[in-house]
């Protein structure tokens, strides 16, 4: 097991800390310097990557998103009571070092002020003992008033506050119980929303319905724009709107609220409870992720669970295992853990840089990978019930959503592996491609959970401005099923052929694909250029043509690639960036697909990518790549810098476009 761990289960140890970055320097090289280059940066790379695996098989880097995770976990302990001090000095420790110069918070490294983030982190620092008056947090609150207060933040921040007093519960959306006995084939039914907002708001109903309120130890009187009206009334938006329709419903909700029959309401309380319960994975987590388990706890606790009983305990253990304890005595959490994301990730990237199919390290990660299987039917069986079950989901624990970006990729690592028991391999594939087929959506394409999770009206509700609810298809999944597919001889199945239209029509006018799961487009188009090569498109097709173009256009003057989460919200940020590893990677992953291996793009693309190197053999990337809602929710994936650069540059090395495994001596 790696040397860097910290004091939890052992999953959260892979850092990928930066280390001195090499002082190779790329010049107007031949080709066969580059290739040089590559060679050694590979070699690098791989011993690693190798250096990192659990001995159990996984590989697993950090997950970094931003401090309403620690601020939100410090709020659930001081609301059940069980405040650690050490913990509590820990989390102040790592939200203060997040802290910008001008006292705010971001969500992603460089981005800019973010209210609802700098709320929360100010609360958590001022339960962590931080006075008002220190200039850290009057820096803080003077901002917050100044662009607009408690009253200008999302509503689950508002909520947060609710539960201390410091909001009052009737300034927030209603969100009643009773949505549990909606049928599926109702408008705003729970199936209708993705499956993380799903294990959510089915524990906010009952912290909606409870109204809890625990006395605060302090009050917040800095953080409102004007603190005589610190609950002001909210404008109107116009009735012919959705906004506006969905408003007057809220308004109809709160009536109902204090007219809703006694019986039913207790009675869709048990049936959230009861919910939940069922949900609860094994390792008492819910679905593998940090927002849905503090709600989840929350709920419990006000449906009567005390502390100690088991499904409690459980919860509160699992929370603790997704923090991530640092050398500098800080402690951060991460929102959702990815092993199996990144185990496939890291057995592509080592096939594909040369490691011999049968080597120690594949096989043990394919028994790790073949022993997470799912087997047994989850909430996507809701629209797919005689769907047989199969596939993988992200997290060590998850099996009730299993997903299919990570069930593609796995499949693609799993046949990079010379196993001993090839009929393992091929049962466990077999499986993996019939569920993936079944969660086919009606368009051709795929989401990451759901089958059709595409209505809109989730979306609307006044409850919904956390980032995005439903799970509609993309581009980048999509593209991951179609190589997948291809790579199972399935490139001229009439469902294969469906998906790659899909992929052409996709297409934006500038040549790019958008990325959902990972910014933005040089990852959309990093991930469908290949799949599209594999399932039998040719170079030349008009298409290829122009994804190379844009990534031409697109490359930085220092020869890598990078994309600003910005890029979501704002046009100008298409395509620009400072260069990263992963993204550089992408580009290049695209580039190679598309023939374009002597381009001078691509060889400037690898030039960057070996002068950047650090010396343990990784690439330092501060900046956030990876996309959980986007705009909304950025993820820095601390393995995404080593995996992705190994692809490419294994790429390039053997001169297979899309992944060759040739053997290592």
């Amino acid at each position: 097991m790696p040397a860097d761990g910290g004091p939890n289960d052992g999953r959260s140890h892979c850092r990928g800390e930066a280390m001195t970055a090499t002082t190779v320097q790329p010049s107007e090289s031949s080709e066969s310097e580059t290739l040089v280059l590559a060679r050694r940066a590979t070699d690098r790379a791989v011993r690693h990557l190798l250096s990192r695996q659990d001995e159990q098989g996984w590989w697993k880097g950090d997950l970094e998103t931003n401090v309403t995770m620690d601020a939100e976990d410090l709020m659930l302990r001081h609301f059940l009571g069980i405040q650690n001090p050490d913990v509590l000095d820990a989390a102040g420790r790592y939200i203060r070092s997040q802290q910008a110069a001008d006292g705010t918070w971001a969500t992603f490294h460089g981005g800019p002020p973010e209210l609802s983030a700098t709320v929360e982190a100010y609360v958590a620092l001022r339960l962590a003992g931080d006075p008002p008056d220190a200039p850290h947090m009057a820096a803080a609150s003077a901002w917050v008033r100044n662009n607009g207060g408690v009253a200008s933040s999302r509503v689950f921040t508002r909520i947060w506050l609710a539960l201390f007093g410091w909001w009052r519960w009737e300034d927030l959306p209603e969100l009643p119980p009773e949505i549990i006995y909606f049928p599926p084939w109702l408008p705003l039914n729970l199936y209708d929303f993705g499956c993380w907002a799903r294990q959510t708001i089915v524990p906010l109903t009952v912290v909606s319905a409870k109204r809890p309120v625990r006395p605060a130890p302090f009050s917040l009187d800095e953080l409102h724009a004007d603190p005589r009206r610190p609950n002001p009334p909210r404008p109107a938006a116009p009735l012919a709107s959705w906004d506006g329709a969905f408003q007057r419903l809220d308004r109809a909700l709160h009536l109902y609220r204090k007219v809703a029959l006694r019986p039913l309401r207790r009675a869709a309380l048990r049936s959230c409870a009861r919910w939940i319960v069922e949900r609860q994975e094994n390792d008492g987590c819910w679905g593998g992720i940090q927002p849905p388990a503090v709600y989840s706890v929350i709920a419990l606790h006000l449906l009567g669970y005390d502390l100690d009983h088991p499904v409690m305990r459980a919860g509160l253990e699992s929370l603790d295992r997704f923090a991530v304890w640092r050398e500098d005595g800080s402690r951060m959490i991460e929102a959702c853990q990815s092993p199996v994301w990144d185990t496939c990730l890291a057995v592509i990237a080592l096939a594909d840089a040369g490691l011999a199919p049968d080597h120690p390290a594949l096989v043990k990660s394919a028994d790790w990978m073949l022993a997470e299987e799912i087997d047994r039917p989850g909430d996507w069986s809701v629209k797919r019930p005689r769907l047989a079950p199969g596939g993988w989901a992200f997290e060590f624990d998850n099996d009730n959503y299993p997903d299919i970006d990570d069930t593609a990729e796995v499949i693609l690592a799993l046949r990079r592996v010379d196993h001993p028991r090839p009929e393992r391999i091929a049962a466990a594939v077999r499986r993996g491609v019939r569920w993936t087929l079944g969660m086919q959506s009606r368009n051709g394409a795929w989401g990451a959970f759901d089958v059709d999770n595409t209505s809109p009206l989730p979306n609307r509700l006044p409850f919904c401005d956390f980032g995005e609810v439903i799970d509609p298809p993309s581009a980048d999944v999509t593209a991951h099923v179609v190589e997948m597919l291809a790579h199972e001889g399935g490139a001229r199945d009439p469902r294969t052929r469906r998906a790659v239209g899909w992929l052409l029509a996709e297409q934006e006018p500038s040549g790019a694909w958008f990325g959902r799961w990972g910014t933005n487009y040089v990852y959309g188009t990093g991930s469908v250029v290949p799949a599209l090569v594999a399932a039998g498109l040719p170079a030349t097709h008009p298409a290829i043509r122009r994804a190379v173009r844009w990534l031409e256009s697109v490359q930085n003057e220092d020869g890598g690639w990078g994309e600003d989460q910005r890029s979501y919200p704002d046009p100008e940020w298409i395509g620009h960036g400072a260069s990263t590893a992963s993204q550089t990677a992408w580009a290049l992953l695209a580039l190679l697909a598309a023939g374009e291996r002597e381009s001078k793009a691509v060889e400037r693309g690898v030039g960057w990518l070996a002068a950047t190197q650090d010396q343990d053999g990784s690439w330092d990337e501060p900046y956030f790549t990876g996309t959980g809602f986007p705009w909304d929710f950025s993820i820095n994936y601390h393995l995404y810098r080593l995996v992705f650069p190994l692809t490419a540059l294994g790429r390039y090395v053997s001169g297979e476009a899309t992944g060759a495994r040739p053997r290592r001596t």
